[in-house]
């Protein structure tokens, strides 16, 4: 059957008719009568099918009983126009070789209308439905964007270490890394804590939260670098936006103020959604007809409008004004709370109608690295909100000055010990820099319109479960 080169399905759907072709991939759909089979056939390149028409007199009786949802042929035939609607050609098949059988008694992805809860169950096959497949492609075309758009600025992509002894937000929800034997007693210090001079680092280690700390090592040495990378946090957070491990995406800046910081997070994010309507439009499209019929709509409206610039302050009083006028929240509203996505969302999708940048939070909510403003209460934080989605980005310019960073080091309680390298940076030639970072699955959850974190990462890692 070799005797021709296997072209992919996404390919033969564009190609001219008239010709010898041999496509291999999965059966999605087969239907029919006694004389004339219907294949749907499947590789993975695209979210569409290319048919496959079998006249049933060609084929042996018991080759064509196998050929079920699920098994894997390859297909020698004629590529002719099609006659049926949905596509413009199709393969009337001279050949089939059957790869790899399927047990339609067993097959847990057969039926059509299969909830997405269920395929969590089975993520391990769930990768082979149309929509996983759309997920997927959508998600490699972002990472590929991401790259693309910080080396055509000149950025240096950075490899930050994912094993780490520093908390880089100071929330402690780590995951630890040891060597030591924990099914026997643990080695301890005259004062009774854990001894990790006998561990593998020779000290405590745990996987990483955040790449930004040594990427400011990286922009005050080279300039502007950007991380791209897993992370990771032991919140026992059992929700549709939060996953235990994800990808961050944490570019940093030197000689960049809060205003560059802003207006680099958002053109790119306008990058990444321009370049997802331009080169993922067929998974797009599938995913606005099946989940979300204002998808496209909304990705659209991103590119076209300018974010606004809000201050935290304002952005309270706004909140304030709708609880006035009636508008009910779960959570409160006052100056310096930690703003909810219900506050967030309010503020995107019914107050402004536009993504806004959120910008001058209290410095008690936020991290201790962040820019202290002259008044002495807020930061030169930025959080770039989302609809749908809340907060997308979060960033700031970073503490230049040693004397305050030292200061709001220690008003936190925070140990020096682990930092001493990170506030070098500050001793020797500092510099205004700033940086941001994009949690790459709530971008996604934005691009494809999925509603839950745990359906735009292949295998998602959430408080008991780890399988796969």
């Amino acid at each position: 059957m070799e005797t021709i080169k296997r072209t992919k399905v996404k390919a033969l759907l564009t190609m001219e008719p008239g010709q010898e072709v041999l496509a291999k991939g999965w059966v999605r759909t087969k239907r029919g009568n006694k004389q004339v089979k219907f294949i749907a056939l499947n590789d993975g390149s695209t979210v569409n099918n290319i048919q496959v028409v079998a006249d049933a007199s060609l084929f042996d009786e018991e080759l064509i009983k196998k050929i079920t949802t699920g098994a894997s042929l390859a297909v020698k035939g004629e590529l002719v126009a099609s006659q049926g609607s949905g596509q413009s050609v199709e393969i009337q098949a001279k050949e089939i070789e059957l790869y790899g059988e399927c047990d339609p008694m067993r097959y847990p992805i057969q039926k059509k209308d299969i909830t997405l809860e269920y395929l969590r169950s089975v993520a391990h096959m769930r990768l082979r439905t149309n929509t996983f497949g759309a997920v997927l492609r959508i998600r490699h075309n972002m990472a590929f964007a991401i790259h693309k758009f910080f080396n055509d600025k000149g950025f240096v992509y950075l490899n930050t270490p994912l094993i780490t002894e520093s908390d880089c937000e100071g929330a402690g929800q780590m995951f630890q890394v040891t060597t030591l034997n924990l099914n026997e007693p643990l080695p301890r210090t005259k004062k009774g804590d854990i001894d990790y001079s006998t561990d593998f680092f020779g000290k405590q280690a745990s996987l990483t939260v955040s790449g930004q700390l040594e990427g400011e090592l990286g922009a005050t040495a080279v300039g502007e670098i950007y991380t791209f990378g897993p992370t990771f946090r032991a919140e026992n957070s059992n929700t549709p936006r939060h996953l235990a491990e994800f990808w961050m995406v944490e570019p940093e800046m030197a000689f960049y103020d809060i205003n560059d910081n802003m207006n680099l997070a958002e053109e790119f994010i306008k990058y990444l959604v321009k370049y997802a309507l331009d080169n993922c439009m067929d998974d797009v499209k599938f995913l606005n007809d099946k989940y979300d019929d204002s998808l496209i709509e909304r990705l659209q409206s991103v590119i076209g409008t300018e974010f606004v610039r809000l201050e935290y302050t304002d952005g309270i009083a706004i909140l304030e004004e709708a609880i006035k006028n009636g508008h009910k929240f779960e959570y409160p509203v006052y100056w310096g709370v930690d703003l909810q996505s219900e506050h967030e969302r309010y503020l995107v999708e019914k107050h402004f109608q536009k993504p806004v940048i959120l910008t001058g939070y209290p410095k008690d909510i936020k991290s201790f690295y962040m820019k202290q403003d002259e008044n002495g209460k807020t930061v030169r934080a930025m959080d770039v909100l989302f609809p749908k989605i809340g907060e997308i980005i979060g960033g700031s310019e970073r503490e230049a000055s040693l004397e305050k960073l030292e200061t709001r080091i220690d008003e936190l309680g925070m140990s020096r010990k682990n930092l001493e390298w990170y506030i070098d940076t500050r001793r020797f030639g500092t510099v205004p820099h700033s940086g941001f970072g994009l949690g790459f699955e709530r971008l996604l959850l934005f691009v494809t319109g999925m509603s839950n974190i745990r359906d735009v990462i292949p295998f998602p890692r959430t408080p008991k479960n780890a399988e796969f």
